[in-house]
């Protein structure tokens, strides 16, 4: 019996552990080219997108002053097209895959809290599939250059989300067109 009780505590301790493996990203990326536009293929449910229904997508335009502009637009509910203006900067060297993004007014953009991580964490060569979240791994995007993605592209992107220890149970899927 004493046997059992340490081996599940074990096993529950090696779980814990596990979940708080600190997340990790892709090595590097390309901004140029990740530049353009994403489709959001699925995501964790989250407040500010609750009223999105469809269509969502991000478009991402480089800045002279070496941030990114950022235009995300979905089709809500009643058929209107909501879009939030925002903008994200890269932390680190050039060719860091961990950036920080926000869509309070640039007058706030002083305050550390209204800005956002927005970390690449899988990414494949021809930047085509991304996924992106956060430390935390409260919040969690599938994205994408085009509206739809293969069953087997986006069935190999979960087996690797799930390696990093992202519930991809919680993953909604997003309507595109239509």
């Amino acid at each position: 019996m004493k046997t059992i009780a340490i081996t599940v505590l074990l096993l529950l301790t090696s779980v814990s552990t596990l979940a708080q493996e600190p997340l990790t990203t892709v090595a590097s990326i390309s901004v140029p080219r990740y530049m353009g536009t994403w489709y959001e293929i699925a995501k964790y449910p989250n407040w500010f997108q609750r009223k999105c229904v469809s269509n969502t997508s991000a478009q991402y335009s480089a800045q002279p002053d070496g941030t990114v502009r950022v235009q995300n637009r979905c089709t809500q509910d009643d058929g209107q097209v909501k879009e939030a203006i925002g903008q994200a900067r890269q932390l680190g060297p050039s060719a860091s895959p961990k950036l920080e993004v926000r869509f309070a007014p640039q007058w706030l953009s002083v305050l550390p809290f209204v800005w956002g991580d927005y970390w690449v964490i899988d990414l494949d060569a021809d930047y085509q599939l991304v996924a992106v979240s956060e430390p935390k791994r409260e919040y969690l995007w599938v994205l994408s250059r085009t509206p739809t993605v293969s069953a087997k592209a986006y069935d190999e992107l979960l087996v690797r989300l799930r390696a990093k220890s992202l519930d991809t149970s919680k993953l909604e899927r997003t309507r595109q067109g239509g």
